[in-house]
């Protein structure tokens, strides 16, 4: 920032109130309010409650944005967008789009205290976007869930001896499976010595003994060419044949394995005792959950960078193609990346911010949990491909040939990667350790905003009553997930999760955007955030809001939908019935949009135009959650120009730009 020193940036001073000035500084916040104030703030607070700490909330949006995707899809990115290259388009979304919506959505919950289903009364035409995020939310949760069966599944195997996915010696494993890259590599340069130093001019051996090698032979010399790559290792055979233990496709469902239930029963306590009783619980398992996967990480690198190779595949990671910044896909897929894993549009920044202080300062929690999720992205990636250059090395392959994309870069490269470490069974513990503390932070977001939802909108029934509410919605999630631990679960939960969030995710982002900047105007949204933090947004993050962030969610949306690509899975392509239901399952969410905003017209009074101007204007409940904020936020709106938001908000921005 120019230098300014960081004591400087967090001393605000506050805004008026009736004519006297007041002041407040972001240390005193920071250390906690007097014990008369304390007291007073309490009795004020909105009923639903508060964080315990600040830090509670901190390490809960750290936790909800970091998950597993930055373990398994950013690394892989790297590499197939030009290495270190990928690096720029990245960050620059990071801080163009990515803070900015991230700051808007704890602001949006900060002000009303009230979550993601009622907080667009600011614009009553859009209320449906509520319904909208909670729809996609409680999808996320549903099917969200298998992943940390999986994990649960590996952690407990982590414990055999000798490790299931090391011999194939097992009952799931096929003729053609070799325990590891390693083994297949040390047999292919046996025999190839032996060949090598033979006199014969020919010489014949069992194909079984070194299997997918084939063997070719000049006048000279014969050669061996190693086939690795088309062969299933041990590791993979465990996931395919053992964990899933899949189908042939989507229409072959199978029957429930008896081990993906248990682990999907495991998973819905674990959430239940971790979340029921709300933010009160939660606060307190983030401080496990959010800073174990941080160490667990750095023991990884430690140890991966004592490896052989290791540094060859950090360099390979790192490597910058800039030609391919010259490749629109490459900016894309940035953006994507960036949007998917910081997990703005789902309400649950939200639904969490909702229980803040009104006080608290969200824009340093925006550019920490941002960053946080950025950089935690960033160093994941040495961790991996640490251990990647290591297997490269002792197997003789490339490391593009290894790194993959999702569970298969997670659930196989990784564990036979363990195999070539000294104790391996203490690795696999610790890296599926982490990968379940990861996968069930970002549940307890997603869970929560559907929960806090439900409570806001049948209190008569839900309040005080937050520990059966949700026993109840892990219970109907529980038995709604049956269809995911069946033999052919795997490509139920790739419909999903290809087409759950693929169009309506980014579409919210555009209309929030669209939203708060123009319709109820960034110089206005900018007086509600003076009157929490006691300065007003600064005219770089509302440029974002109103004119960056939108432009490039739109874009990703349209090119989302004319680059539209149908799944696979494993060279399996789907049916056109199972796209189509896909494709249905990407409206559900939109539904409520639609629904409300006809219904809201319909009911009231005025010609159309009338009733847009009125629907497009916040509601009389609209405002701070804390009373005594309330007075001093309508002297506020009386003295403001009564004018129209949207030419508000462009004559403002407009202005701040020429000066």
């Amino acid at each position: 920032m120019g230098g300014i020193r960081t004591d400087q940036l967090l001393r605000f001073k506050m805004g008026r109130t009736n004519g006297k000035a007041r002041s407040h500084t972001m240390e005193m916040q920071d250390n906690g309010r007097s014990d008369a104030e304390s007291e007073s703030s309490s009795e004020e607070d909105y009923h639903r409650g508060t964080w315990s700490h600040k830090l509670d909330f901190l390490l809960s949006v750290i936790g909800y944005s970091v998950g597993v995707s930055n373990i398994w899809r950013f690394p892989y990115l790297c590499i197939r967008n030009g290495g270190g290259a990928f690096l720029i388009p990245f960050f620059f979304f990071l801080i163009f789009c990515g803070i900015p919506l991230y700051f808007l959505e704890l602001c949006l919950g900060q002000f009303s205290g009230v979550s993601s289903i009622f907080v667009w009364k600011l614009c009553p035409l859009f209320k449906g976007l509520g319904f909208l995020m909670v729809t996609v939310s409680a999808m996320m949760s549903w099917y969200y869930i298998t992943v940390i069966v999986w994990v649960l599944y590996y952690l407990v195997s982590s414990f055999y001896d000798p490790l299931p996915w090391s011999q194939c010696t097992q009952s799931w494993n096929t003729d053609h499976c070799i325990e590891s890259r390693l083994q297949a590599a040390k047999n292919v340069s046996r025999v190839t010595n032996s060949l090598l130093n033979s006199t014969v001019s020919s010489l014949y051996f069992n194909s079984s003994t070194v299997p997918n090698i084939t063997y070719l032979a000049n006048e000279t010399k014969p050669i061996l060419i190693s086939k690795l790559e088309d062969s299933p290792t041990a590791a993979k055979e465990f996931w395919q044949q053992r964990v899933l233990r899949i189908s042939k496709g989507f229409d072959d469902v199978g029957s429930i394995q008896p081990h993906l239930i248990i682990g999907l029963f495991v998973a819905w306590v674990l959430v239940f005792l971790c979340l029921m009783k709300g933010v009160k619980s939660v606060g307190k398992v983030v401080y496990v959950t959010a800073i174990l996967p941080y160490i667990l990480l750095t023991t990884f690198l430690i140890r991966g960078l004592m490896l052989e190779g290791s540094v060859d595949g950090i360099l390979y990671y790192l490597s910058p193609d800039f030609s391919r910044l010259t490749d629109f896909q490459v900016w894309l897929e940035a953006g994507i990346q960036v949007f998917y894993s910081l997990g703005p549009a789902w309400g649950g920044l939200i639904t969490m911010s909702s229980y803040n202080k009104f006080n608290n300062n969200c824009f340093r929690d925006a550019i920490i949990g941002s960053l946080a999720d950025g950089l935690t992205s960033f160093y994941a990636g040495f961790v991996i491909f640490a251990v990647l250059g290591h297997l490269a090395t002792v197997t003789g392959l490339k490391i593009s040939d290894m790194a993959d994309s999702g569970p298969g870069l997670a659930l196989v490269v990784y564990p036979e990667a363990m195999l070539t470490l000294p104790f391996p069974h203490l690795w696999a513990v610790l890296f599926f350790l982490m990968l379940l503390t990861l996968g069930i932070d970002s549940q307890f977001g997603t869970f929560e905003t559907v929960s806090s939802g439900l409570a806001d909108a049948f209190p008569q029934y839900f309040k005080g009553r937050k520990t059966l509410l949700t026993a109840v919605l892990c219970l109907i999630l529980f038995v709604l997930g049956l269809p995911f631990t069946t033999n052919g679960g795997m490509y139920y939960f790739q419909i999903v999760d290809w087409y759950a969030a693929s169009l309506c995710v980014t579409l919210t982002s555009f209309l929030e955007c669209i939203i708060v900047g123009w319709i109820y105007g960034a110089e206005r949204f900018s007086r509600d955030v003076k009157l929490m933090l006691g300065t007003e947004v600064n005219v770089v993050i509302r440029f974002c809001w109103c004119i960056i962030t939108p432009l490039v969610m739109l874009a990703a949306f349209i090119l989302t939908l004319t680059n539209y690509q149908p799944p696979t899975y494993e060279g399996y392509a789907y049916p056109i019935h199972a796209r189509v239901i896909g494709f249905l399952l990407s409206l559900i969410p939109l539904v409520p949009l639609l629904v409300t905003a006809v219904y809201y017209l319909m009911k009231t009074d005025g010609t159309f135009l009338q009733r847009l101007k009125t629907l497009t204007q916040p509601s009389s409940d609209w405002g701070p959650h804390v009373n005594k904020y309330k007075k001093e936020y309508q002297e506020i709106q009386q003295n403001s120009p009564d004018e129209a938001p949207l030419l508000t908000a462009k004559r403002n921005l407009l202005g701040n730009l020429v000066r």
